[in-house]
């Protein structure tokens, strides 16, 4: 089913902005990290880790070499696996992260529970010497006490409404949209 097939509320950032955004916490990551040799990027399955790809682009071109970037399952780790269908598990491909800096990257934080769920399924790969969080749209309404480092940008949304962000990769369009719900 489409976006318009959904009731799209509004489109809260198309390509150029998504572009700029990734491009910004980029900079940001190099400028709080001092360089990017230490870090790696694991992105949360499955728009979270083409955005990790692309952030690892971006840090390579500023910082002159390979950026690594990986991508992880969250789904082993919900705490709503009660409440779901059994999902089908997609491989984690997460590169050496020991005495690194891993930036967990994910397309949208709502509640805070994937990015928990991330870091737990992070852990089984070794011990980070920091987390970070980026994600590319911030809607609020937490319900952990869990804050990303990096914004794209803040959507403030109704509970009902849901953020959708479509890459090409997948979609054939990057964009950000509000769904009413």
């Amino acid at each position: 089913m489409s976006v318009t097939e959904r009731r799209l509320k509004a489109i809260v950032m198309d390509a150029d902005q998504i572009r700029r955004s990734l491009s910004r916490i980029a900079h940001e990551i190099v400028e709080r990290n001092h360089g990017a040799g230490d870090v790696v990027l694991v992105g949360v399955f499955s728009r979270g880790d083409h955005l990790a790809r692309r952030l690892a682009a971006q840090l390579e071109e500023l910082e002159g070499h390979p950026v690594t970037a990986g991508a992880i399952d969250t789904s082993r780790h919900r705490d709503d696996l009660h409440l779901r269908e059994p999902a089908h598990h997609l491989s984690s491909r997460v590169p050496d992260v020991d005495g690194k800096v891993v930036v967990l990257v994910d397309d949208v934080i709502h509640h805070g529970r994937t990015a928990r769920a991330a870091m737990d399924a992070l852990i089984e790969f070794g011990r980070p010497r920091a987390i970070q969080l980026a994600v590319l749209v911030d809607r609020g309404h937490r319900e952990l006490p869990i804050r990303p480092d990096y914004v794209g940008k803040n959507v403030p949304t109704a509970d009902t409404e849901r953020i959708e962000v479509q890459v090409v990769e997948e979609n054939g369009i990057d964009q950000a949209v509000i769904i009413a719900g």
